[in-house]
């Protein structure tokens, strides 16, 4: 009787805000059926740090990850009640990111596996995002994935591990990056997503009227710089910017982005079936924006009258995290890839090497 295959990885993420590090194991039954398992999946947000300047700072970000990585991997280990020896190898985030965040998370991941005799993968973050359905659900290849975050917006096939089909992304700027700024404008706080989406429930959707930037228009690409534009306008126009004003504001907007993404999917939808010759198949949504509720129930509308089943990850798994770099590291080296210790950073990485690295 054979015995279940597994591979046990520790995975890195500090490609922006979140320092993360996880352990994953990927397991092989007798049946040949493959689920993932999440021991550990320590997290430390830096949310606090960057909140007074509305945004990001890449070198907050970096200092951040310096001082915080190393405690984060020994958690991660001890909250998996994991050796080093138990280790299969180690997989880190090498871009796309904030260049400093990205160098402190490689440079930690190559040490370890010079230290510790451990193979290196070095991974895509898009990848980690768009494999995360196969972690938590299982998903067979090949699904549509819509990856929306505050760097990110993308939609593409996803056929095999190392292989992506790029639909779309964004011409100027990503969805959550959009939502960042609209917080901004109305004075909501840091992280935007959450604070719009938490003000837009007590708001009129239709008190104002915002652009819905390339809908009906062909294609799957995405672009929202003028609908922030339209919002700092309609902002400043307002006499009295009170509570209600916001709320309506906020709503308005998130519908015109639902609006929007509906579009861009159902054109994704289209080409993704005449691509692969089916007529039913599977959205995946990846990434910080897919723990809005809202736009969650107008994807599940989307899918439905498409015939599509709509996944998406838990949020805290949507989110940046190292599970999800564990993971895409194990489905890697299970195909026997792993990384020289000379492996480069990298700012811009797509998925799709025959698409160039414009947008998000």
């Amino acid at each position: 009787m054979t015995t279940a295959k597994t591979l046990t990885i520790l995975g890195i993420e500090t490609s922006c805000d979140e320092t993360a590090a996880a352990v994953v194991r990927r397991v092989v039954d007798d049946a040949g059926q493959i689920r993932g398992e999440i021991l550990s999946n320590a997290i430390f947000s830096q949310i606090k740090e960057h909140a007074p300047f509305g945004g990001v700072v890449p070198e907050i970000a970096a200092r951040a990850h310096v001082e915080h990585l190393d405690g984060l991997i020994a958690r991660a280990m001890r909250d998996a009640g994991t050796e080093w020896d138990d280790l299969d190898a180690i997989a880190v985030t090498s871009g796309p990111g904030l260049i400093g965040g990205v160098i402190v998370g490689l440079m930690t991941a190559k040490g370890l596996a010079l230290a510790r005799g451990l193979p290196l993968i070095a991974v895509n973050h898009l990848e980690g995002h768009a494999l995360t359905a196969r972690l938590t659900n299982n998903v067979a290849f090949p699904y549509l994935l819509l990856l929306v975050s505050g760097g990110h917006s993308q939609l593409l096939i996803v056929e095999a591990v190392g292989k992506y089909r790029r639909l779309g992304t964004t011409i100027d700027d990503a969805v959550g990056e959009a939502f960042d700024k609209v917080a901004k404008l109305l004075n909501l706080g840091f992280p935007g997503g959450p604070a719009v989406e938490k003000i837009a429930r007590s708001g009129n959707p239709t008190r104002f009227t915002l652009p819905r930037p390339l809908i009906g228009k062909a294609g799957c690409d995405f672009s929202f710089s003028g609908l922030k534009t339209a919002v700092r306008q309609l902002t400043a126009a307002q006499k009295n910017l009170d509570d209600q004003t916001k709320a309506d504001i906020a709503a308005a907007f998130q519908t015109a982005v639902g609006d929007v993404i509906a579009d861009r999917v159902a054109h994704a939808i289209e080409m993704t079936n005449e691509i692969l010759n089916q007529t039913s198949g599977r959205l995946v949504v990846a990434g910080g924006v897919a723990a809005n509720l809202a736009l969650k129930a107008r994807l599940e509308k989307t899918a439905s009258e498409n015939n599509y089943e709509l996944i998406v990850p838990p949020p805290k798994l949507c989110t940046d995290n190292g599970a999800m770099i564990a993971w895409a590291g194990a489905e890697k080296f299970a195909l026997g890839q792993k990384s020289d210790l000379n492996v480069s950073p990298l700012a811009r990485w797509p998925l799709d090497p025959s698409k160039p690295a414009r947008g998000n």
